[in-house]
């Protein structure tokens, strides 16, 4: 019997829970919905793009709403959560795939780690799309306080600089997108740039990532909601 034979009952029920509990999130909010984001990605490039993400909300937005279906397409840090990961290992994706459209999902905060780096893909025309959902804050973190210590938010209150004048300062392209109408446009002026892009999409700033499972407990005890 062979691995998959043996893993035929455990697909077969993943397949039903897929079915009975599917990932949704509501489409009718005026402001930005990340998953709404993502997934506009998804379809415009028929899932034939190399997503690279970030740390943090972006990371499982990715995860969940642009649907991977071949191996070494979907590049993360993981559980490592190593802020600013994201941009470089893009450069390096798009270099070894110059022909492949390569898209780094990050948050405001994670991109900021290595934002420096637009100068070497703006010296060497890199083409990597810098996908910014931007809610002001460092999300995960606060996603915890909000759930679990009263929304007492600490830390994680975020400045932001205009990303749109940075990419312009290093000779790169840089949208910014603000309401949920212009969204599948913005994703098609983005695709249809050959060069780099910065995009910065103004997200709801409590936007939380479901399911979750809160710390010390059992994966029976995950919160779940639609976001």
């Amino acid at each position: 019997m062979t691995l998959l034979q043996n893993l035929s009952t455990w697909i077969k029920r993943v397949n039903e829970f897929k079915k009975s509990h599917p990932l949704v999130y509501k489409k009718d909010s005026k402001a930005i919905k990340p998953q709404n984001v993502v997934e506009e990605f998804y379809l415009q490039t028929k899932g034939k793009a190399i997503i690279v993400t970030e740390v943090g909300q972006n990371q499982m937005w990715a995860a969940q709403f642009y649907r991977i279906d071949e191996p070494r397409n979907f590049l993360s840090s993981g559980g490592l959560g190593t802020m600013g990961y994201g941009f470089p290992a893009a450069i390096g994706a798009k270099v070894g795939n110059p022909d492949r459209i390569v898209l780094n999902v990050a948050g405001d905060g994670s991109i900021q780690m290595n934002i420096q780096e637009l100068a070497t893909v703006s010296t060497y025309d890199i083409g990597v799309k810098n996908i910014i959902l931007n809610n002001s804050y460092l999300g995960m973190v606060r996603q915890w306080q909000e759930l679990f210590y009263k929304r007492r938010y600490s830390g994680t209150p975020l400045k932001n600089p205009d990303f749109v004048k940075i990419a312009s300062g290093y000779g790169v392209k840089g949208i910014k997108v603000t309401k949920s109408s212009d969204v599948k446009k913005a994703v098609k002026e983005i695709l249809s740039h050959k060069g780099p892009v910065i995009a910065d999409f103004v997200i709801e700033e409590e936007e939380n990532v479901f399911p979750m499972v809160p710390a010390g407990e059992a994966i029976n005890r995950m919160i779940g909601g639609m976001a």
